[in-house]
């Protein structure tokens, strides 16, 4: 069996910043298990598959781990795909995923993401997590994700983790996301996931779910510029809606190839 396999860095302007996605066209389903395989092979954070079924594009996303319920880089990696690579006409694209319909608008050289919102609620920390990390945050908040909330950009550049501590703590498909203000933008983030292949993640669209609603809030505005502050980079541009959010990007084409299987 040959697939198509393309490669492409979602967040950003320019190869080898962002967060790097793979995406892998299907005509049919493959297995899980095989679905799962080939994104441990590929060895970035998501791998994305898709099938069309006449007007509907039906959209999965696999770690090295687990599937996942949400993923924001691979989405906008995949509208990329199929409008630069596949040639597909309009001005935008809707996926049927785990999280409902998930529209993409083509704008100018960004897509924007529009995804459901997820709002956090204060939280307890946990004892493990709590030690894992080299600064003390000011607040706890959780939805799907963790969020640890700081006093400054410094701290999320310095942030340092015990991974004897961290790597106790199962989340699922959960993740932790340390956040404060930035100084050159709205906020700043690091996402980090325990017991996972990939332990930082480039940059990460689903946990703006959660982050766009907090700091919309915090800073009485809804439309944000906010940057990750892993060794890749990402910038997203972001809108608060009530009960939906709005993260938009760059995305540039780093491979095209073929998987034999």
């Amino acid at each position: 069996m040959k697939l198509a396999l393309y490669q492409i860095d979602a967040f950003t302007d320019c190869v080898f910043g962002g967060n790097p996605a793979c995406i892998v066209p299907l005509k049919e389903w493959l297995e899980d298990d095989l679905l799962l395989k080939i994104a441990k092979e590929n060895a970035v954070a998501e791998t994305a598959y898709f099938v069309q079924k006449e007007e509907t594009i039906h959209l999965r996303w696999f770690t090295p781990d687990v599937e996942m319920d949400l993923c924001g880089h691979a989405t906008l990696a995949t509208a990329h795909c199929l409008k630069e690579i596949l040639g597909v006409q309009g001005e935008q694209v809707v996926f049927e995923t785990l999280s409902g319909k998930l529209e993409v608008l083509f704008e100018d050289d960004r897509y924007s993401l529009n995804f459901p919102s997820r709002d956090p609620i204060p939280s307890a920390l946990p004892e493990n997590l709590q030690k894992a990390f080299n600064f003390k945050p000011q607040a706890v908040l959780k939805a799907r994700d963790y969020l640890l909330i700081y006093d400054n950009e410094a701290q999320i550049k310095n942030m340092k983790i015990d991974l004897s501590f961290f790597n106790q703590i199962n989340l699922d498909t959960g993740c932790v996301v340390v956040t404060a203000r930035g100084s050159d933008c709205d906020f700043v983030s690091r996402v980090f996931t325990p017991q996972a292949t990939i332990l930082e993640d480039p940059v990460t669209g689903s946990t703006h779910c959660s982050l766009i609603p907090y700091w919309s809030k915090v800073l009485g505005k809804t439309s944000l510029l906010a940057r990750q502050l892993s060794d890749r980079g990402g910038t997203l541009y972001c809108k608060n809606e009530t009960d939906r959010v709005i993260i938009a990007g760059n995305a540039v084409t780093y491979s095209k190839g073929e998987v034999y299987i």
